[in-house]
């Protein structure tokens, strides 16, 4: 496994805020999707706006609370959060 199993968990019970309809069924599927679609773990709110500017976001006008509701970003039970691209 890539990703702890609380994240992994996270993901599937959440996948559908990003998708219209489920990825992955199981653990292992939400670990190999993961996996494929290079998903990254970030450590705080700061490294998420870190990533989407890497990435070509201009988050410069997005409050905390905004980045938190895009669709791409997990919060996850540990504090951190997991950035998926859909």
């Amino acid at each position: 496994m890539t990703y702890k199993k609380e994240y992994l968990e996270t993901f599937l019970n959440h996948q559908t805020q990003l998708f219209d309809e489920p990825v992955a069924e199981t653990i292992e599927e939400a670990d190999e999707f993961l996996d494929e679609c290079m998903a990254v773990v970030a450590d705080s709110l700061r490294d998420v706006r870190d990533y989407f500017e890497e990435n070509g976001m201009d988050t410069a006008g997005l409050t905390k609370e905004e980045l938190l509701e895009q669709a791409e970003v997990f919060a996850l039970p540990d504090g951190k959060f997991l950035i998926v691209e859909g």
